[in-house]
């Protein structure tokens, strides 16, 4: 495929993860699919603690159903880009939402994605892992900017 179809699979693919259907999620995911994300996020932890999803079911289960178990309202998600090269995407993006514990969650990612014979075989996901757990802490301790109070040091 082109790298301008394989970019367009992609934006099609973010529409479908916003569905939260496992059966259309399934369909753009290769069988043996990876979902890589820094060890030790704040997501991670929410869920099962995994940040290396392995295998198209294991994926399927993170959209479909524990992504709304963590982030449970006003999910808003704004693309910055989408970059392609051969079978490599690259998307930017900002994703804000309300926590289970009732606060904001307001950060950017970048996602690489890796396609073969038409389907998502590995993603690569990287964000601020600092400025997310910051979000993820009770909702009175974070401001604006994703630091705890108990951190912003004024001079």
């Amino acid at each position: 495929m082109s790298a301008a179809s394989n970019k367009q699979l992609v934006i099609d693919a973010w529409q479908v993860f916003a569905t939260r259907d496992a059966d259309q999620v399934r369909g753009v995911f290769a069988l043996d699919a990876e979902w890589l994300a820094p060890a030790d996020n704040a997501t991670s932890r929410a869920i099962d603690g995994t940040h290396h999803l392995v295998g198209r079911d294991r994926i399927v289960r993170f959209l479909a159903e524990e992504f709304s178990t963590v982030f449970v309202d006003n999910v808003s998600i704004e693309f910055g880009g989408f970059y392609a090269d051969g079978d490599t995407v690259i998307v930017e993006m900002r994703l804000q939402a309300t926590l289970a514990h009732g606060g904001h969650y307001d950060n950017e990612y970048c996602f690489i994605f890796e396609l073969e014979s038409g389907l998502i075989k590995r993603v690569r996901e990287y964000m601020d892992t600092r400025r997310g757990e910051a979000w993820f802490r009770a909702p009175a301790t974070a401001d604006r900017q994703g630091r705890s109070e108990a951190t912003v040091t004024r001079h």
